[in-house]
């Protein structure tokens, strides 16, 4: 057998096929410019609901364009708070923030902005369900199923306390004033503020909404683009709102295309039919950057891949099995040959940008690349070769097909019985009929601090755990600690603790590599891209 080297992952990988002829956008004299954007995918799910849609794809059509928080995201600068709905917000204790509303705000349907729509924004009725504000304990969505079509999705309440595990109320304390109570102390409740899903919904649109589904595709917001149509799977138009607060947006029209294939995408764009095509990997840069008129805008950005492990599985169930698993990847080898070298294999599930608030663990790697220990640790497990399932999408994730297939060689290198089973869509991912084994997934820091990810997606209330994937009693704890304390030298060694458990002893995931965007577009826009999956058209990005 072979050893899989570089040049012999790069072989595996290949280009896609396919096209797709969809109209030109017009640019009518003196009207400001509509644009068409091919994407891989625009949500995963069927709704525009930020909460419901936690997902990479939904970053990029929802900010900053539809979505808004009281706290924004500095989407082009550091990804840091900036004033948003609120102009202004301080501490009134270690569980108490109160915020001032910016005045005069409209809706898209008109209305203007209150602590009425922000209370609401934040009620049982629009996220918590029945839930209670304290952390520690796994929320499952079969216990919160709906019983008419108004309530809320049965995963909202445990995705809402995700981010806000332990938030009791908003507090509305005059018309333009709120109060943020908190169960508990937490010293990132100003990061949860500026995170996806903590943005602001009217409270009269979701009202009148004849069920949960009509309002969460078409939510009406504060954003400087509005939701003019919606076709799931298919494409997503935004229309200019030129009540916004921020002035008036530059673009008549955005509209996003589902257009799955690579090579759609590319030649869409080349030919005139698209202005934008994203989710390109590293090997289209060359064809598109020597079309004339055409260039490729390409940045890493705060989000890692990784793929996750269940223990439901027998075979997975032993520690070792997972250990030996992270051992087998060569991640330089993966980022030379499908990344061009284009990107990192980051210190585990951590950040840079975690070193601003000393948070950030020195010294800590993922784990060696180590062929040899990998087949000693399958010896101590008794492994004999038992199939584990590999459920795996068609490039929702950039490279995902490729880089799924230059595993399963490297783990057949160790002796591992990886098998392939090509699913079509999320819930076959997640489906508990049958036998679950290792999928892929990504990991994003949305508040610079390590509670993101780690606690968000791999705590009690991750996604890990409520689809039973995946627990440690530990870890748990740690969360807790990491969610409630104010002491900086505690919870960094929480931090600490939390990584050996999940990257050494009990792997429930093995970080790859940290995650780049590439977005080809035409060379006579004057726009720029994000750090981030996100896409912003607002005037200061865009020069007509």
């Amino acid at each position: 057998m072979l050893p899989i080297n570089r040049r012999g992952a790069l072989g595996l990988f290949g280009a896609a096929a396919g096209s797709l002829i969809l109209p030109r956008p017009v640019l009518a004299q003196g009207k400001r410019r509509s644009i068409t954007i091919a994407v891989q995918k625009i949500t995963i799910n069927g709704t525009l609901d930020v909460w419901n849609e936690q997902s990479n794809v939904g970053e990029r059509v929802f900010f900053p364009n539809l979505w808004e928080g009281l706290i924004l995201r500095d989407w082009m600068g550091n990804q840091g708070p900036l004033p948003g709905l609120a102009t202004e917000w301080k501490r009134i204790d270690d569980k108490t923030l109160e915020l001032k509303l910016r005045q005069g705000v409209k809706f898209h349907n008109g209305d203007e902005l209150t602590a009425a729509d922000v209370v609401f924004t934040f009620s049982k009725e629009r996220l918590f369900g029945n839930t209670e504000p304290k952390g520690g304990k796994t929320i499952f969505a079969d216990d919160h199923k709906p019983t008419t079509v108004k309530e809320l999705p049965a995963s909202v309440p445990g995705i809402a306390r995700r981010l806000w595990p332990a938030l009791a109320g908003v507090e509305a304390v005059d018309k333009y004033t709120v109060r943020f109570h908190n169960a508990t102390p937490d010293v990132t409740l100003e990061g949860r503020l500026y995170s996806a899903g903590s943005q602001i919904t009217n409270r009269r649109a979701w009202d009148e909404a004849k069920s949960y589904t009509d309002w969460a595709r078409k939510p009406v917001t504060t954003g400087p683009y509005m939701v003019a149509e919606f076709r799931p799977d298919v494409s997503l138009t935004l229309v200019a709102f030129d009540q916004y607060w921020g002035g008036r947006p530059p673009l008549e029209q955005i509209r996003f295309v589902e257009v799955p294939e690579v090579a759609s995408r590319v030649n869409g764009l080349l030919s005139g039919e698209y202005d934008f095509a994203c989710d390109l990997p590293p090997d289209q840069i060359a064809t598109i950057q020597k079309a004339p008129g055409f260039e490729v805008q390409s940045s890493t950005i705060w989000n890692h891949r990784v793929s996750v492990f269940n223990i439901e599985n027998p075979v997975l169930a032993n520690p070792l099995v997972r250990r030996a698993m992270t051992h087998s990847i060569d991640r330089q080898a993966i980022v030379d040959a499908l990344w061009a070298g284009k990107t990192v294999v980051p210190a585990g599930l951590q950040f840079e940008s975690f070193r601003a608030t000393d948070m950030f663990i020195e010294g800590w790697k993922a784990p060696e690349f180590n062929p040899a220990l990998a087949r000693d640790l399958l010896k101590q497990a008794g492994y004999k070769g038992d199939r584990i399932p590999f459920r795996l999408l068609n490039n929702y994730y950039t490279n995902q097909t490729a880089n799924g297939q230059i595993m399963v060689e490297m783990w057949k290198q160790v002796g591992l019985n990886v098998e392939i089973e090509m699913k079509e869509n999320w819930g076959q991912i997640h489906d508990r009929n049958g036998v679950k084994g290792v999928r892929d997934w990504s990991a994003s820091n949305n508040i610079n601090d390590p509670i993101t990810p780690m606690v968000v997606q791999y705590g009690p209330n991750g996604e890990l755990q409520q689809m039973k994937d995946w627990t440690n009693a530990e870890m748990n704890q740690l969360s807790v600690v990491m969610e409630t304390s104010t002491d900086r030298a505690l919870r960094k060694k929480a931090i600490a603790r939390m990584l050996e458990i999940c990257e050494r002893e009990d792997p429930a995931y093995q970080v790859l590599h940290q995650n780049a965007v590439f977005t080809g577009m035409k060379s006579s826009l004057k726009w720029k891209a994000a750090p981030a999956f996100a896409m912003d058209f607002r005037a200061a990005n865009w020069a007509i």
